[in-house]
């Protein structure tokens, strides 16, 4: 991970309930280039991303209470850009941020990154784990970490708090005794870790930086594309015409997922992240598809894979084979053959 690059405002915020206190580990810094966001508070997974996705860019790093609140950041200019978590390998999706992303225009997301989720047992400086009465943590991180819970610290109650974060702030100010959380909290809030790596299986944070729409960048040949479609009226075979537009152009899905509109029962959204990028021929000829077949596409933007895996291309669907059957078209209408 890159040294952090947390900055301190040069003034003091106007205090909200949404935003959080920025904390700073270099407080004699300069002042900041640009202004992040991310859901807070400090020392989340979700700053260790934005850390790694800045790679010791100059930057102030501003901690949001909720999805919410960081993308509304975003859409009022506060910040320049917001990284929210999307998809756990083992809690699964993020649906604020999916439903923050359907909520509206204006947003679009501009990168990825991934986090593996490693937990630790942290306390104030001089306990032990004999001196562990009662500990705090996410529901999320509690899941991942029962087994080592049962094993070690048998008996002991967990109180549950909104972030893992918080967790380590209300230890550090006396409120309990240790909280499971992400290691980086250790150093941000002044604690010891009492144990480390605590979680019951391997475990992983995929993550996204939203920003106010732009340009594509370049195709890399590793690329992403998220969408939000919905759908017209409900009927059967609704969600397979969504999906036979991506599949007679071999446009692969990495997730999709179904998410309720707020209009009613049934009225559902997908959120959707397919393989490639909008230049792409293929992926350009299933968006015309979805326009033709949804009530609404929203497109949220290509960018590269944080895993750099480019896609398996099947014979009909490249980029040229597309240009080839419009030049022939093109021939049968001037009637060329």
């Amino acid at each position: 991970m890159p040294e952090p690059v947390t900055r301190v405002r040069s003034g003091p915020p106007a205090q909200t309930c949404n935003r959080l206190p920025a904390v700073s580990s270099e407080p004699s810094a300069a002042s900041a280039d640009a202004r992040y966001g991310f859901l807070g508070p400090a020392g989340t997974f979700t700053e260790a991303a934005l850390l790694q996705w800045l790679d010791g860019r100059n930057a102030e790093v501003v901690p949001y209470a909720t999805v919410d609140a960081a993308v509304d950041a975003v859409r009022g200019g506060e910040v320049v850009a917001a990284m929210v978590p999307l998809e756990n390998s083992v809690e699964g999706s993020v649906t604020a941020t999916i439903d923050a992303l359907a909520g509206g225009p204006g947003l679009a997301i501009i990168a990825e990154a991934q986090v593996p989720v490693s937990f630790s047992l942290l306390a104030r400086p001089g306990a032990t784990l004999n001196d562990v009465k009662g500990v705090t943590t996410h529901p999320h991180a509690h899941a991942q970490c029962r087994r080592w819970l049962a094993e070690e610290l048998p008996g002991v109650p967990v109180t549950f708090a909104p972030s893992t974060a918080m967790a380590a702030s209300m230890v550090a100010q006396g409120e309990h005794d240790a909280a499971i959380s992400a290691p980086l909290a250790a150093s941000v809030y002044g604690l010891d870790q009492l144990a480390a790596d605590i979680g019951d299986r391997p475990a992983e944070t995929r993550f996204v930086l939203i920003s106010t729409p732009q340009p594509p960048q370049p195709a890399s040949g590793a690329d992403k594309t998220s969408l939000v479609l919905f759908m017209g009226e409900d009927h059967p075979g609704a969600l397979l015409e969504i999906l036979t537009e991506f599949a007679v152009r071999g446009v692969n899905l990495t997730r999709i997922e179904s998410r309720p509109t707020g209009g009613g029962i049934g009225d559902y959204f997908f959120s959707v992240d397919v393989e490639g990028h909008l230049d792409d021929a293929r992926v350009g000829e299933a968006l015309m598809g979805l326009r033709r077949v949804c009530a609404e596409v929203r497109y949220l933007g290509s960018y590269p894979r944080i895993d750099g895996r480019e896609p398996v291309i099947r014979r009909g669907v490249a980029d040229g084979e597309f240009r080839g059957a419009q030049a022939w078209l093109a021939r049968i209408r001037e009637g060329r053959g």
